[in-house]
């Protein structure tokens, strides 16, 4: 991976230590090192911090895919199912987004989290959003 390019995650990424490692075809890839905080059963990655860095990874997916669309646009969260494949060993994490359908009300991300390698996924998150349009106005 490449050195880290500058997005701005949100707190409880940056409180994993999350952050955007790479880009593959402009969508970001967000890395979680290994530590005591994302620790589960010994020797393994606590299931919630996979699924959130899966939800960190869609979400910049998303954010990505609206920029390049010229929008600003919000989404909020419909729903999620994280199918975990295997356990996550006591290193780097890495997880992308893919954005599967862009609506003008919906979009529908999957994003799967992998730590040697890609094409083994340690766990797939399918994801639903609601795009919220930006306020227009002051109030």
């Amino acid at each position: 991976m490449s050195e880290p390019l500058t997005i701005g995650l949100p707190p409880y990424a940056l409180a994993l230590d999350m952050e955007v490692v790479d880009r593959i075809d402009s969508t970001p890839v967000i890395g979680m090192p290994f530590a005591d905080k994302v620790q589960g059963r010994p020797g393994f990655l606590h299931g919630g911090a996979i699924s959130g860095l899966l939800e960190m990874a869609a979400i910049a997916a998303i954010h990505q895919a609206l920029r390049d669309k010229g929008s600003d646009s919000g989404i909020k969260q419909v729903n999620v199912t994280i199918d975990f494949m295997r356990g996550g060993a006591p290193q780097m994490t890495y997880a992308i987004g893919e954005v599967i359908r862009l609506g003008r009300t919906m979009a529908n991300v999957e994003a799967r989290a992998w730590q040697d390698d890609r094409s083994k996924p340690i766990a797939i998150g399918t994801m639903h959003y609601l795009i919220r349009k930006p306020k227009v106005g002051g109030n």
